[in-house]
């Protein structure tokens, strides 16, 4: 082969080189999905890399070309970019820059890499350029979501107690007051339940949209979760007062809520308020205090506006003890049954025993049914606290049977929980035929609030239970919303008499007008009557001469342990 023969060969091969050489470039750029500007300092030349038509709508191939970009990115980034740009001023290596457009449409990221010679000058320059849009706009939403509420655009919680923890720090070295207002919506669940749960997210929506009308500089607002939302307000006087506020969500919530099936709703709002540095002294506790009221003013009704005191702390945080004690009651059997004897009243025999639980602490002090039951009804642990009751006496009485042979009638107190219960009835009769008792026997005591729960229902349940020869008794009659319309559909045997009654029985004369006209008309419906609460023998003997059936009081006997019915009915 000639040497031109082998030049020729030579360059080919070169050719080749390059060309497979820029082929993969152009690969590596179409998959990282940018432009490369290569910049060769001493020719003062720029070749293109990639598809830079995507971003720019202009070729750069000299210095004076490449300074159109600052055409495309916004103003604030100008600066930033023209140093970027020109590396070799800082004398930095690498740099990065993320520039929005200025249509706003795009982000733009810019990326630099310079080499130097030994005198520390730029020999080459590559400028990488690719598009984050999308990458920036999710970058974007997170920081969105770690800031603020998707449903409503409040503020989340997190956030939320950032900021009121910042508005405390503030208020402690300008001895300034922070308030928390919670704002619950009442009865939310029924706008779900009657209209749905899309209906009910936009309810949830506008009552937020309201909310974030008071923000301010010292007002920030929070959706909490669900129905709840809370305000914190720094510093609160003028239109920024707590009651000011308040007036202005009153006015509001007064005005009806008009949905997207046009379908307008009302609602009322509970709100409890804590202050710093009064209630607490940071920014949790002071979430807490304001929820703690905001649960106090629920108890008491709709519609309630609750100011925090150390009174309600106190009482929250024993009723926390309170359930706390009850649940470790309930695992480690730490209740008590004890037995109060009922006679009739014109021979004073036994009539029968009403079953009452007793409770006592770590330290043996008795806890009060009026305090703990309360308690148990509200947190449901009111169901197996009634079912262990009802276990317990049903097996007592079974016992009782085999010793002694009695036959008097067992009273057993049945809360509205237990009774809704789907398997309650077959419960109940489940343990008659574990334990042997005839259904006879057995009595169940109910308030009059039972029936608030559904009436037919209930009904039905007490006639199930009546058929087989359980008897049914309406306990405290007098004291909830008594009324001839209801009981006389109600299929009972038995009617007692609250004490209060009795207690004024002597000394009132409207009470005893409404003593005698209720045995009166117990008589005349077939029922029989039961006083409770008799303590004095004037009491009883008022009793006896207007017809009561049966007493049951500290007069003919007190609340007995099992040893002591035990020995009770020996004698």
């Amino acid at each position: 082969m000639n040497e031109t023969g082998y030049q020729i060969d030579l360059l080919k091969a070169m050719n080749q080189n390059l060309n497979a050489r820029d082929r993969m470039y152009r690969m590596i750029c179409e998959m990282t999905g940018g432009a490369f500007l290569y910049i060769d300092a001493s020719k003062n030349e720029i070749m293109t890399i990639g598809d830079l038509a995507s971003f720019f709508d202009f070729e750069i191939r000299t210095m004076r070309e490449l300074e159109r970009i600052y055409e495309v990115v916004d103003e604030p980034y100008l600066m930033p970019l023209r140093e970027l740009i020109h590396l070799d001023k800082s004398h930095k290596e690498k740099d990065c820059l993320e520039c929005r457009t200025r249509k706003g449409d795009r982000w733009l990221q810019f990326q630099a890499c310079a080499s130097y010679d030994a005198q520390r000058h730029v020999s080459c320059k590559v400028i990488g350029i690719f598009d984050v849009t999308r990458l920036k706009l999710q970058s974007e939403e997170l920081n969105y979501y770690s800031f603020y509420d998707v449903s409503t655009g409040l503020y989340n919680r997190n956030y939320f107690i950032r900021l009121l923890g910042d508005m405390v720090k503030k208020a402690k070295s300008e001895q300034e007051i922070v308030s928390v207002m919670m704002i619950d919506i009442d009865d939310f669940h029924k706008v779900n339940d009657g209209l749905g749960l899309v209906y009910g997210d936009e309810l949830i929506k506008q009552f937020g949209s309201f909310l974030k009308e008071l923000s301010s500089e010292n007002v920030i607002a929070c959706h909490l979760n669900s129905d709840i939302y809370c305000l914190g307000i720094y510093a609160p006087k003028g239109a920024s007062s707590v009651d000011a506020i308040h007036q202005t969500i009153t006015d509001r919530v007064s005005r009806p809520f008009v949905l997207g099936n046009a379908q307008c709703v009302t609602i009322s709002v509970t709100i409890g308020v804590a202050q710093f540095p009064e209630a607490a002294k940071s920014a949790l506790d002071l979430i807490n205090c304001a929820e703690i009221v905001t649960l106090k003013g629920k108890s008491i009704g709709r519609d309630s506006f609750t100011y925090f005191d150390k009174p309600i702390l106190k009482e929250f945080k024993l009723g926390l003890e309170m359930e706390s004690k009850l649940k470790e009651a309930l695992q480690m059997h730490g209740f008590e049954l004890y037995y109060q004897p009922q006679y009739y009243c014109g021979n004073k025999k036994l009539r029968g025993m009403e079953a009452l639980i007793r409770f006592r602490d770590r330290k043996e002090a008795e806890i009060s049914p009026s305090i703990f039951i309360p308690i148990a009804e509200k947190n449901g642990d009111i169901i197996p606290i009634g079912n262990w009751v009802m276990e317990e006496a049903i097996r007592q009485y079974g016992v009782w049977q085999t010793l002694f042979g009695v036959h008097f009638i067992l009273s057993i107190n049945i809360s509205a929980s237990q009774l809704t219960q789907n398997d309650f009835v077959e419960k109940l009769f489940g343990l008659l035929k574990q334990y042997q008792v005839n259904p006879y026997f057995l009595e169940l005591e109910m308030t009059e609030s039972i029936l608030i729960e559904d009436f037919d229902l209930i009904c039905d349940k007490m006639r199930r239970l009546q058929e087989k020869g359980v008897r049914i008794s309406l306990d405290d009659f007098g004291t909830g919303f008594s009324s001839l319309s209801y009981l006389k559909k109600l299929p009972i045997n038995t009617l007692k008499i609250d004490k209060t009654f009795i207690d004024t029985v002597l000394t009132d004369s409207a009470t005893r007008i409404i003593t005698e006209s209720i045995i009166g008309m117990v008589k005349s419906l077939g029922f029989e009557s039961v006083a409770e609460g008799v303590e004095q023998e004037q009491q009883y003997k008022y009793l006896h001469a207007i017809g009561c059936d049966v007493i049951q009081g500290f007069l003919f006997g007190k609340p007995m342990s099992v040893a002591e019915v035990e020995k009770l009915i020996r004698n």
